[in-house]
């Protein structure tokens, strides 16, 4: 199959296999590679204020039964987020989302992905949508998707801004039938982001046939990128950029 076009390569939570995830070392890295955008995740602290953190718990910080919304923005300040990731690794203090749109929005594409969790209420639920839409339309910036495996809050998130990007995360276990279902009854979206393992050419060719947008996580392995890039997917996130960059550039 030909190539029908050029996918933009996001780095997933940055560089994040030379980095700490979701850290300012790990999206430097990432911009040292002609990446065309960061995937990054937003949660709350106790206090409300929006973090970059992905995991459902702290394991990697020595607390596998703690949230993030277990602790204030300032205790969470005081942890090293990178510790997990190497002895060695210099420290590096978790990020707000503040902090990151007004460090890399100039610098390359974004996609937010927001973690709305089953144990938060709805209530915070909206606070962070709002936030994160506030955050993002205060920049001024349309290279900006926010996305999130919660389709109530993107339905939320389009009613507080309908003109915004929106992007539905999809389980692995989704189906083609849940695509045209979903495509059908919210076509606000600007498009779907799937797991690599459910992409075909049917799938395509649904989200093309509605003036969808195609994002894919996670593509690691050749056979993964190769996939991605020969359906011409609109965007190939990635835990390792440089390689794609090299398959998709070759």
């Amino acid at each position: 199959m030909n190539r029908p076009k050029q996918s933009l390569i996001f780095a997933h939570r940055g560089a994040n296999k030379e980095a700490a995830e979701n850290t300012r070392f790990a999206f430097d890295k990432a911009l040292e590679y002609a990446i065309d955008g960061i995937e990054t995740d937003v949660q709350l602290s106790r206090d409300e204020v929006a973090v970059l953190w992905h995991d459902r718990f702290l394991g990697k910080l020595g607390l596998p039964d703690r949230h993030v919304d277990d602790f204030d923005y300032a205790q969470l300040r005081s942890m090293n987020f990178a510790a997990h990731f190497s002895p060695g690794a210099a420290p590096e203090s978790i990020m707000t989302l503040r902090e990151f749109l007004d460090a890399y929005r100039k610098r390359c594409r974004l996609l937010i992905e927001i973690k709305n969790r089953d144990w938060e209420s709805p209530s915070r639920h909206e606070i962070k949508v709002r936030q994160t839409l506030e955050m993002i339309r205060a920049a001024q910036d349309d290279a900006i998707m926010v996305s999130s495996f919660n389709l109530a809050s993107l339905v939320y998130a389009h009613r507080c801004a309908p003109a915004f990007p929106l992007v539905y995360n999809f389980e692995p276990e989704q189906t083609l039938g849940d695509a045209q279902r979903v495509l059908t009854g919210q076509p606000f979206l600007r498009g779907l982001c799937l797991p690599i393992e459910i992409l075909d050419v049917a799938m395509v060719r649904l989200l093309r046939n509605h003036g969808k947008c195609i994002a894919v996580y996670t593509c690691n392995s050749d056979e993964e990128i190769n996939k991605a890039l020969e359906l011409g997917v609109d965007i190939l996130i990635s835990d390792v950029p440089q390689k794609a960059l090299m398959m998709r550039d070759k």
